[in-house]
């Protein structure tokens, strides 16, 4: 089966779930054809992402003129389905996040995309996250008549639901996965009752070579690692508000931010005006490996996060069989049990934060090896990459065998 992926950017650095549940599907039998948006001209250090690149078609970078021939080419080939798409183009853009002109932009971009995928035969569109790619995969589906899906990850999703429409792109999908129990849950808040079947559980997954290889037992420097971009949402300043508390009570610990962001010039002030240039250090954006290394070199991984879906570095430290401490939100509450495979401590709370490093801090690092064991145990057991990936697959085959069945059925002819 051919099956079309849309993702606004890609690759990416931070998106290489996407990646490896592409290859995961292609190891199963599907032929996926990548789109993207943008993101031919980004930064990246992955090898893997760099043959992705190669793999992918760019809408943007058609230009203008390609884009506008493109729109023509559907207005006059199916006026009847253009003209549909425009309405609800008109009308999602009356009460969006972004104004009337960009949803104009994304009807372009799914007449763009619309004779790359009958092209390459593709029976079904999928987009990851409920923003400006869902809404470009379904006018593409309205265009084209190949029915879309959508994965849906939060948190942003979950912040502005309404000026997503998030209803409308889960009413006219054949299937929404969310990433986590709890975002399937926050989905069902948004999709009309009749829609809650639509919506099903498909974690991100990890893939085998990440974890594989003899154990790394924990390390006995109190080194902790944080990994994710530097911005507001992940909490890395109140991180370094916790961190200096601790130095200032004489506790040793040692800090890696593995990752970078927009956030990275106030959180390097706030490190400096604190004098722990020696405590705190920022790696950048690094390779999946490299990050596997500076897990593997810390005693445990801390993610303050005051929003999130689930974050897939939590699911890559527990398969490193290191602890975890985060917090009480979203899906993380799923993965991380507190007391078994790490901590759990109030969003936003420093004084949880801090007490919850001091424990940490003070575990005996064989206490801190079982729960790696228990924590690497139970990720394994729910986020693999070719389990997953099968989810997927009998949702796409069901979606295909459900249009067969609707263009071969019998018309009921009266009169």
């Amino acid at each position: 089966m051919k099956i079309t992926y849309l993702i606004n950017q890609y690759p990416k650095v931070s998106h290489s779930f996407i990646r490896r549940e592409i290859l995961a599907l292609e190891k199963q039998g599907f032929e996926v054809q990548r789109i993207a948006v943008r993101g031919w001209d980004g930064d990246l250090v992955d090898e893997e992402d760099l043959q992705e690149r190669g793999r992918t078609r760019y809408i943007l970078q058609v230009g203008f003129m390609q884009l506008l021939l493109a729109t023509l080419t559907c207005l006059f080939s199916s006026p009847g389905r253009f003209f549909e798409v425009l309405r609800l183009a008109l009308k999602m853009g009356l009460r969006a996040e972004r104004p009337l002109p960009i949803h104009l932009v994304y009807l372009a971009e799914a007449c763009c995309m619309v004779p790359w995928m009958r092209q390459a035969g593709s029976r079904h569109i999928h987009a990851h996250f409920g923003t400006n790619s869902a809404e470009v995969a379904m006018f593409a589906s309205m265009l084209s008549a190949i029915p879309y899906s959508i994965t849906i990850h939060g948190s942003e999703e979950f912040d502005k639901p309404e000026f997503l429409w998030l209803n409308e792109k889960i009413r006219r999908s054949t299937f929404v996965a969310g990433v986590s129990s709890f975002g399937r849950s926050q989905l069902y808040r948004w999709a009309s009752y009749a829609d809650w079947p639509k919506v099903q559980v498909v974690h991100c997954g990890l893939e085998p070579a990440f974890h594989s290889g003899p154990a790394v037992p924990v390390t006995s420097l109190n080194r902790l690692v944080c990994v994710g971009r530097l911005c507001e949402q992940k909490g890395q300043l109140l991180l370094i508000d916790a961190v200096h508390q601790l130095v200032c009570k004489g506790i040793d610990v040692e800090l890696v931010l593995a990752g970078d962001g927009e956030m990275r010039e106030p959180i390097e002030a706030l490190i400096a005006r604190f004098g722990m240039q020696d405590k705190v250090r920022i790696t950048g954006w690094i390779s999946g490996e490299v990050v596997r290394e500076e897990m593997l070199a810390a005693r445990g991984m801390v993610l303050p996060s005051f929003a999130e879906g689930l974050p897939v570095v939590v699911m890559e430290a527990m398969a490193l069989r290191r602890p975890v401490l985060s917090t009480y939100i979203a899906g993380i509450p799923e993965l991380v049990i507190p007391g078994e495979t790490g901590w759990l401590f109030a969003a936003g709370d420093v004084d949880a934060l801090v007490l919850a490093l001091e424990e940490f801090l003070a575990t005996p690092i064989a206490t801190l090896q079982q729960m790696g064991e228990t924590a690497y145990d139970r990720v394994i057991e729910r986020h693999s990459i070719d389990t997953e990936a099968a989810k997927l697959a009998k949702l796409f085959r069901a979606s295909q065998l459900s249009q067969e069945q609707a263009i071969t059925a019998p018309r009921n002819i009266t009169g």
